[in-house]
Formats: C-alpha cells, sequence, structure tokens
C-alpha cells in the first residue's frame, strides 16, 4: 500500500494476520460505512462526507464495470501508486467475472504533485466521454508518471489534448471539488494509504487477492439482503 506522503503513520496490520483473526472476509476486512474511526470523525464529518449518495453514486465520477450492478466497488486509489497498478488487471477481472459489480474510481493523489496532475487531467477526459480510457492508460504504465508521459499516454488512449487542456480550464472548479470530496471520504474512513476500497457498504483498508474480492462481494451481497429482509 502505497503511504499518506509526509504523515507519520503506525505499522499496518498485515492482511494475513487480518484474516487470521476473522471467519469472514466482510468481518475481517471490512467495517460497516457507518462505523468510521472516532478520529476520523472530528476531522471531517461522516453525516456529510460519508453519504451513500456520495460514496456509492457520486454523479460527477463516471461508472465502469456494469453501471445496474448490485454491489459497488470503490477503489481510492493515486495513479502513482505500484500497488494500484498492480491490482488493477485483477480487480478488473474479478468485475467482469462476477458481471454485476459496479466500479468506482476515486482519484486520491496523496504521492506527489504529479500525482494531481494526473488525476485532474484523467478527471477531464471524462468531459470526451473517455474517462475509462485514461484511466487505463495511465494505470498500464509501470514506470514512474512524468506530465509529459501523462500526456503522451492520453493521446495515445485516443484522447484529444487541446481538447483536454480547455476542459481542465473551463472545468477546474468542478474538478477540484471531486478531488476533495474523495479526500474528505478517504480521510473519514480513516484510509492511511492506496489503494483503498469500499465494497458495498463495508471498508476494506487494503490491497485484496482476486479470491478475497470474490468473497467480500459475496459478503456484501449477504448483508444487502439480510437488511432488505428485516425492513420488509
Amino acid at each position: 500500500m502505497s503511504r499518506l506522503i509526509d504523515s507519520a503513520l503506525s505499522p499496518a496490520t498485515s492482511r494475513r494476520q487480518v484474516l487470521l483473526g476473522a471467519g469472514a472476509l466482510a468481518v475481517g476486512l471490512g467495517t460497516d460505512l457507518g462505523l468510521a474511526p472516532r478520529q476520523a470523525r472530528a476531522e471531517a464529518d461522516p453525516e456529510n462526507v460519508l453519504t451513500e449518495a456520495l460514496v456509492l453514486r457520486d454523479p460527477e465520477i463516471p461508472v465502469a464495470g456494469n453501471p445496474d450492478g448490485d454491489v459497488t466497488i470503490v477503489e481510492y486509489f493515486d495513479y502513482n501508486c505500484p500497488y494500484c497498478r498492480k491490482l488493477e488487471p485483477e480487480l478488473q477481472q474479478v468485475v467482469f467475472d462476477d458481471g454485476k459489480v459496479r466500479l468506482i474510481w476515486k482519484d486520491w493523489p496523496i504521492l506527489g504533485p504529479v500525482s494531481v496532475i494526473a488525476t485532474k487531467m484523467g478527471l477531464a477526459s471524462k468531459y470526451q466521454g473517455k474517462y475509462v480510457k485514461a484511466h487505463e492508460a495511465l494505470m498500464g504504465v509501470s514506470s514512474k508518471l512524468t506530465e509529459s508521459r501523462i500526456k503522451e499516454l492520453l493521446a495515445n488512449a485516443g484522447i484529444d489534448i487541446d481538447r483536454l487542456n480547455h476542459d481542465l480550464d473551463s472545468n477546474a472548479k468542478a474538478i477540484s471539488a471531486i478531488v476533495a470530496r474523495n479526500n474528505d471520504q478517504a480521510t473519514a474512513f480513516g484510509f492511511k494509504g492506496t489503494p483503498s476500497f469500499i465494497v458495498g457498504k463495508f471498508r476494506v483498508p487494503g490491497a485484496l487477492t482476486m479470491e478475497e474480492f470474490g468473497q467480500v462481494i459475496a459478503d456484501a451481497r449477504k448483508a444487502a439482503a439480510e437488511k432488505k429482509t428485516k425492513t420488509l
């Protein structure tokens, strides 16, 4: 996991330790959205930041996977995060194999100024209807990004760079608002770095294997079904 820059963080519990202490992924790896850490609650008001509408269905962020899926995976990521890049093919494979998962990528540029540039250019690509292509292009490299490399990758993905620059300027306020909203959410959830996830209504602060993703998706469906039964 890539860590927040300029932050003093305690060592993270390994995934193996978490798994050994739990009978199911929903319990061992996930925390219900309503259970943000107390410290995080003091830093950001969860009533305004961690609403289901903003976390799972932010209208300003394009949806990958199945837009009508019954479970949503939200990934908080950074384009310069090597762990995010390594996980990307497996995550997309899980979403494809399942067929009923909505996938939301939430830019959380915590690894320096170039990450912010990549985030804003990626988000500006949505005005051409090419956010997913931009995301895949920027995540599909192994080397550290630079501003010139970002533009090259986006151009090779079929994105009009002149229009991109125009959209960056004309939609600067809206793009900055998305980035700020994503950061507020990640902070309120208590995430310490990228990648971090929300699966259904469970908080998953770290990368999973394909098998683990499949299990936590199943746990999210089970939890949703149980909640629905209780309300009937």
